[in-house]
This record gives structure tokens, sequence and C-alpha cells, in this order.
């Protein structure tokens, strides 16, 4: 097997805190130019398995590869193929944009011309010329989050590990930072991204595994992560109660579940053309108005609650240690 198969690969990867096991053996891989989303609850271990890839935390056990470099007797020889974009924005605020990436340029031995001019090329791909000579501390957060982002970026690592990059920002900032990661990825960068919005994930990556107690407990594609967790389904809303029995009467032997609080009804579909013509059919002849009519497939919040039994989750702050314990 080529060295260079996989751009991460991890096996049997366990890390614990004292006594508080995060990580019971953990196995994925990514492929160059790939993105791979880490889904899991809080306290899942999403972050601590950020950390262990780009070389801040150490492991208990297993096999860490990134790059093709072990993470572990490596480790400086992963730090030169990675950028790291973590839960907050880690830049200067007393500085400029313009002077944050110089900076990190000239720490990553870049020349004094070479980090002004791979600056220039940074402010203009994340739009921050306008601001480029404003102290940071005016940025707004979407605007910090776009700055720590290009920062990762000032070396153009093959490799970007983003935690939670767009926790925290407005629906139309997260829109631009979508459209960024999504022109990283396609100049070939392979991406592992860790997110509290499940939407995300769904949109953005080629993989998706999903993390609980420790464990992967599934992986695939979003839709084939969808396709395990159920059918379609047809929801169908009344006016009033009286019209929700008509068409519970209606539709005879056909398996409905009906909410007569909310005065809807909802059944399993397979052939959506076929079952939904079916069912409007048997309404239309019972002259049976309908309010509402909705075709609902699986979403990854539907498998995420199936696989976890649990929300989707929030904000990953629960994979610190409950108490400190001996690190290796």
């Amino acid at each position: 097997m080529d060295k260079n198969e996989y751009a991460i690969k991890v096996s049997g990867l366990t890390k614990s805190y004292g006594t508080n096991q995060v990580l019971r053996g953990v196995d994925f891989t990514v492929a160059p130019g790939t993105m791979l989303a880490l889904l899991g609850p809080n306290g899942a271990g999403k972050t601590t398995t950020v950390r262990i890839l780009s070389t801040l935390l150490k492991y208990d056990a297993g096999k860490v590869e990134v790059a093709g470099f072990d993470v572990a007797d490596e480790a400086d020889k992963v730090r030169n193929v990675i950028g790291l974009t973590g839960q907050s924005a880690a830049v200067d605020e007393l500085l400029t944009g313009r002077e944050n990436l110089v900076m990190m340029g000239r720490l990553y031995r870049l020349t004094k011309k070479s980090a002004k001019a791979r600056a220039d090329e940074l402010l203009k791909e994340f739009d921050l010329v306008k601001a480029a000579d404003r102290p940071t501390k005016t940025y707004s957060g979407g605007m910090r989050r776009r700055l720590d982002l290009a920062v990762s970026l000032i070396a153009t690592p093959p490799i970007i590990f983003l935690d939670e990059p767009t926790t925290g920002l407005d629906p139309r900032s997260r829109l631009a930072m979508w459209d960024i990661i999504k022109k990283l990825m396609a100049n070939g960068t392979t991406i592992l991204l860790t997110t509290q919005y499940l939407e995300e994930a769904d949109q953005l990556a080629d993989q998706i595994i999903v993390i609980d107690g420790g464990k992967v407990i599934a992986q695939g594609t979003a839709t084939e992560l969808k396709s395990k967790i159920g059918e379609d389904r047809l929801e169908l809303t009344f006016k009033d109660a009286v019209a929700l029995k008509a068409a519970q009467a209606a539709l005879g032997n056909i398996k409905v579940d009906a909410n007569e609080q909310q005065t809807s009804l909802s059944l399993v579909i397979g052939d959506i053309n076929r079952d939904v013509k079916d069912v409007l059919d048997k309404l239309a002849t019972a002259k049976v108005p309908i309010n509402l009519m909705e075709v609902h497939k699986p979403t990854l919040d539907d498998v995420f609650l199936s696989l976890t039994g649990k929300q989707k989750p929030k904000a990953d702050t629960a994979d610190k240690p409950a108490k400190k314990g001996k690190r290796k």
C-alpha cells in the first residue's frame, strides 16, 4: 500500500483523561482532496481527535498518520503540512488583519516580501481588503473567522483541520464561509471538519463519520447514512379534526401516524409518484380537502437522533477532562 494513499489514517486511536476514556478505538481514513465531517454529541471525542491529529495532544494507543507521517514520531513534519482553525478565532486583536497575516507568514519562515505578497492574496480571497489595515478588534465575528482561516492557510497547507469553523456566525457569514471552504476543496485541499450544524456536513462533506461514546458508530456519504435511517414520508395537514377523521377513513388499510392535536397525519411512501398519487386519489374520491402536503425525506438530524438517541450536537466543549488525570 502506498504510504500516501490516505491523507489521514487513524487506527485504533484511544485517549483517556484519568478514568474518563474519551476515545475507545477510533478508526477512519480520509482520501487526498476530499472532506471528512466528524459528527457526534458533546463529549463524543471530536475535538480531542482534531487535537491529536494536529499534534497538540498526545494519545494513549493506536496509530495516527497525516500525509504519511506518524503524528507521534514525526510531529514536526506533520505540522509542516497542516493548517488548523479552532473553535474560536486565534488572531491578535491589537494587530491589523494584514499584520496578523504577515506575522504568521514570517513565523513560517517566508521572506518579508513573500509574507506581504501572500497576505495580499489572502486578504483578497477572503474579502478582507477594505478592513486589512484596521485592528482586528474592530472586526465582526464573521470577519474574524475568515481571518482566522486565512491565517491557517498562510503556508498553503495541503491538509486543513476545521474545528467548528462557523460556530456563532449568522446565516449570511456561515454561507460565506461555506463558499470559501468549497473553493479550498476545489483546489484539492484535504479537509477534516467538525461541526455542530448537520446541514453543513450534508452540504460540504464527501464522507461523514458519527462518533458516540468514543467510537465510530456510522460512516458513509450523507445519502448513504440517510438511506439507512428510514424511508420518505408523506405528511398531510387538514382543516380540523373532522377532516382528519375523514382522511383516516378514506385511506382505509394504509398505515398512518395521526396527530389529532395538529390535525395531521404521516405515512411511509416507497415510490413517491405512485404512492402520493394513490393517497391523493383516495382523498379526492372521499372529497377530503388538504390544507398542506409535504414529502419529508430523512435528514442528518434524523440520522443523528436515530444513531445516538440524542438531539443534534451543539458546540463541542465536553471533550475536555472532567478532572485532571495523568497524560501520556
